[in-house]
């Protein structure tokens, strides 16, 4: 009987666990499946995210006046987005990614140069350091400032099918259409990468 109590207790602390509400923080990373269309289609094929989940974008949270607001870099440029803007741009469970505990004293100086960044244009060409930043890449810089050395990896990029072993048509039409060369081999980041970094944890997911 005793053991039948502490199995049924035991299962009850682990359902309650595990509806814990999530509360967001300052430096908290929100990684999501965006809904783009082809591009985050062939964005998904080639990056690896958390457990194998496909990560299209991300954000960074920032709480001013008790307010949550995520730091992005999407559409025309880098921006600050209420928070439930930025949940509409999925319907999938988004992933909550924070900071190891003995990284979490670069996060004010990373909000504090990701702020400065606002208005920067939005990198359409996904070429790192040229001025301009995609979602990852804006985090990257971040906190190869506060850290002052890199502090997340870039990889070399692929803009190539698995399964075809050739260009993504969408990508060639892309690039075709901003007159310049595919960037294959450059490097750089995305945020499946991110999300598997050893320098945070995932702590949950949130609607």
């Amino acid at each position: 009987m005793r053991k039948r109590f502490f199995i049924i207790f035991f299962i009850i602390f682990l359902s309650s666990k595990a509806q814990e509400k999530i509360v967001l923080q300052n430096g908290d990373f929100i990684f999501q499946s965006m809904n783009c269309g082809p591009l985050c289609d062939a964005i998904n094929e080639v990056t690896d995210g958390y457990k194998g989940h496909d990560f299209s974008h991300m954000g960074m949270v920032y709480i001013k006046n008790d307010a949550v607001y995520i730091i992005e870099a999407s559409g025309q440029e880098v921006k600050v987005t209420p928070w439930e803007t930025f949940k509409t741009y999925t319907n999938q469970k988004m992933y909550v990614g924070r900071l190891k505990k003995k990284y979490q004293k670069y996060i004010p100086s990373a909000i504090d140069f990701s702020l400065k960044q606002v208005g920067v244009p939005y990198d359409d060409a996904y070429i790192y350091n040229n001025q301009k930043y995609y979602c990852s890449e804006l985090f990257y810089d971040a906190f190869l400032f506060a850290y002052h050395k890199p502090f997340f990896k870039l990889e070399p990029m692929t803009f190539i099918s698995p399964k075809t072993k050739a260009f993504f048509p969408v990508w060639v039409d892309y690039y075709k259409q901003q007159n310049i060369e595919i960037p294959q081999g450059q490097l750089g980041c995305n945020p499946g990468g991110i999300s598997k970094s050893k320098k945070l944890k995932i702590i949950g997911t949130l609607d």
